[in-house]
């Protein structure tokens, strides 16, 4: 290797770093910037992290713990939930671990008796994060954590997720782009900076975008490989097993990667390689089936339904509509579609929390999120259909790699969206039968950045200038980041985040 190029390769892979430390640091910040719990289920997942720390996996919905109720209880914000104006002083009350001893015990054991006597619908969700966070939580322990402080540290351990992501990312595109140097440092730069609040919070959706990233990274390698060795495959089937096992949303991307094995499978038999490569194609079924076997087997035995999703359909009071009343529905409405649609893609973008009772959003930067990523799509699939000449074939089929890997999501939240009356519950409704909850995409992130990034760098080839180029690119990174800090900035003032605790925490 020349030592220029050797050079440039040190250089970049120092960039890629510092990129991995601004994605922690990043959390680690809006981690602590935000109290707890937040509007997207904070409360259920903690207790799970907790039950799952103590050894207990739970066999149907069940109460909230003690020790869970006690924590949501004595440091829960109501900011998330509610306006200042609504209380008589128009403004929010202390926290209640700041009260006199006497009278925080007193709220605390009325609160914690009232979550004590409700289920924890999320109960029957996968185990992998709840499994990881709760071993994460029992190393606080061990180092003397406790208190709110316990409460952040399980928070902060997004902070590494998030770091590996990046790095996930670099690997993507520099295997699928090698020559396209905006490409190879976007995607990471991009995944730095993703305003994605599910990284702020303790919840299982965290880990999707980092499993389902190892997954792309080993598939796109199994495809590129003339004879998929065991060790690949093992990587390939274990990563695909642990999306599904993070979150059971994430199954549908199976199917992508059961089309690309086929695929693959078929070249392979074309060229005669097929005999020599069972061995691995056999650990790859066996590695992505046997984990996803033994968790549908626990379910049946603890849950009754293969899934663990009845209890929760039931809790929340949705009832399953035949197929035959799926099309009749608002989302194939030019309305419909204008209300789904947007707030899906930018949701997917800069996450759902609520502040003081209104949307933590910027109508500027939803406008932003959801047109760029729309137009990104439409010229993705123009380039795959007119065969456009400057991509080669390998890079073709991985760009409709990535591309169905973000449609089949998107297709997972329609079918969800039309597939259920929703009763009573708030959110969806029968007023508003959408699932707009972008994080349920988030496992397809270094999918679509992929060929986000590689949209943004074919819209500026004409300039030939890299610097220029690259300066294009940062701005529109300087302006997520911004928008950012402006939409978020509220919550550095919370009485009740990290920043405002007292010495005795």
């Amino acid at each position: 290797m020349k030592a220029p190029l050797r050079f440039a390769m040190l250089y970049e892979r120092k960039l890629i770093l510092l990129l991995c430390a601004i994605g922690a640091l990043r959390v680690f910040i809006f981690s602590a910037a935000f109290p707890f719990f937040n509007n997207v289920d904070e409360q259920a997942h903690l207790d799970l992290v907790m039950k799952y720390a103590r050894g207990h996996v739970p066999r149907d919905l069940g109460q909230y713990s003690s020790e869970s109720a006690y924590y949501i209880s004595l440091y829960s914000t109501p900011e998330f939930f509610m306006a200042p104006q609504q209380f008589e002083t128009n403004d929010f009350p202390s926290p209640n671990w700041m009260l006199p001893a006497e009278q925080r015990d007193d709220v605390v054991k009325r609160n914690s008796g009232w979550w004590q006597s409700n289920q924890n619908h999320e109960s029957g969700e996968p185990p992998l994060y709840y499994a990881l966070a709760g071993l994460w939580l029992n190393l606080g322990r061990v180092f003397g954590i406790t208190g709110g402080w316990l409460l952040y540290w399980v928070r902060f351990l997004n902070m590494f997720v998030a770091a590996a992501l990046v790095w996930v990312g670099f690997v993507a595109a520099k295997l699928v782009f090698p020559d396209r140097q905006l490409v190879r440092l976007g995607v990471p730069l991009l995944l730095a900076v993703w305003p994605q609040t599910a990284f702020y919070s303790i919840q299982s959706d965290v880990l999707s975008p980092l499993c389902f990233g190892v997954a792309f990274v080993a598939l796109i390698k199994f495809l590129q490989a003339e004879r998929p060795t065991l060790h690949l495959a093992l990587l390939l089937g274990l990563a695909l097993a642990a999306t599904c096992l993070v979150k059971f949303g994430n199954v549908p991307l199976l199917a992508v990667a059961l089309g690309a094995a086929t695929f693959k499978v078929r070249q392979l038999a074309r060229t005669r390689r097929l005999p020599a490569t069972i061995g691995s194609l056999g650990l790859l079924m066996f590695s992505v089936a046997l984990p996803i076997a033994l968790w549908f087997v626990w379910n049946v035995q603890t849950f009754g339904d293969l899934t663990a999703t009845a209890a929760k359909i039931e809790f929340l009071g949705w009832t399953r509509k035949p197929i035959t009343s799926w099309l009749p529905h608002p989302i194939f409405s030019f309305r419909g579609l204008k209300e789904f649609w947007p707030e899906l893609v930018a949701s997917f973008w800069r996450g759902e929390l609520i502040w003081h009772g209104r949307r933590m959003a910027s109508h500027l930067s939803d406008v932003f999120y959801w047109v760029s990523s729309t137009a990104a799509i439409g010229f993705t699939v123009a380039t795959l259909v007119r065969r456009d000449t400057q991509i080669n074939l390998r890079q073709r089929s991985n760009l409709w790699l990535a591309l169905l890997s973000f449609a089949v999501l998107v297709v997972s939240t329609v079918l969800l969206s039309i597939s259920f009356d929703y009763g009573e519950c708030v959110y969806p409704s029968r007023e508003h039968p959408y699932f707009t909850s972008g994080r349920l995409l988030s496992a397809a992130a270094v999918p679509f950045f992929l060929f986000y990034a590689q949209t943004i760098d074919s819209l500026l080839s004409p300039i030939r200038r890299l610097p220029l180029r690259v300066l294009l690119f940062g701005g529109i990174v300087l302006f997520i980041v911004v928008s950012e800090i402006i939409v978020r900035g509220p919550a550095f003032s919370s009485h009740y985040n990290l920043f405002h605790f007292n010495k005795a925490q």
